[in-house]
């Protein structure tokens, strides 16, 4: 029988700063940031997160005082991620994620889905003019040689992807999506070897788009965004 008086207890909401903190330990654990990486700056992840500057200052001092991250000042300073965050972050975005694991899976479908129509539709829609800035973006994503670079680069191709389907509202979605999936991160997690899957990946999409093959876009960016879930799937132990 439930006591009364746990009734009666005031149910204490996650703050906005605690989720921020949260979202951030877990893009660590994904592999979005290493050891030794800069987070991105107060005005990026405010924007990235849809949140005030003064939350996201409030969740960058909760993981510097829980031992995730530095402080560095300076003109080259921010916020890096610690040497020794792995074992006891690891264990935590375990059990954050495993009690919403459900919807989870249910986002990882919702993704493939529409990634899928919005090549698709790329590959019906395209002009001449999306084909150059898709063809660009590759070629900017293989030249690519740190994480950050490939990480920029594979966000500008995916827009320029959602730009040739020519819906704005689908190109909406898509990038909620990816805030949702990604853990709030706006980007997807990025290894060495997953850049080299990633990038044969990026041209097989791009020459399916500019060759106006819907069907296999469509394919092809289904099997590209399990790459993400993949990882969240690892880094909760459910790959």
């Amino acid at each position: 029988m439930t006591d009364e008086r746990e009734l009666s207890t005031p149910v204490q909401p996650v703050s906005a700063a605690k989720a921020v903190a949260d979202r951030l330990i877990a893009a660590i654990a994904v592999g979005d940031y290493s050891a030794g990486a800069r987070l991105p700056a107060e005005r990026e992840l405010a924007e990235m997160l849809e949140v005030s500057r003064v939350t996201v200052r409030a969740a960058l001092a909760e993981l510097r005082k829980a031992g995730y991250v530095e402080i560095r000042r300076g003109r080259t300073g921010g916020s890096f991620v610690r040497g020794d965050w792995a074992e006891r972050t690891a264990d935590e975005v375990r059990e954050r994620l495993s009690k919403d694991w459900s919807q989870l899976e249910q986002l990882f479908d919702l993704r493939r889905l529409v990634e899928s129509l919005v090549a698709r539709t790329a590959a019906e829609r395209h002009t001449l003019e999306d084909d150059a800035a898709l063809l660009g973006a590759v070629k900017r994503y293989e030249q690519a040689n740190t994480g950050t670079g490939a990480r920029s680069a594979d966000v500008d191709l995916h827009r320029c992807v959602a730009a040739a389907a020519h819906n704005p509202l689908l190109a909406d979605l898509s990038r909620r999506l990816l805030a949702q999936v990604s853990l709030g991160i706006s980007h997807e997690p990025f290894t060495a070897p997953q850049h080299e899957v990633a990038l044969a990946q990026h041209r097989a999409l791009v020459d399916a788009i500019t060759g106006s093959d819907p069907d296999t876009a469509a394919i092809v960016a289904s099997e590209h965004f399990s790459v993400s879930e993949h990882e969240v799937r690892r880094a909760v132990g459910r790959a």
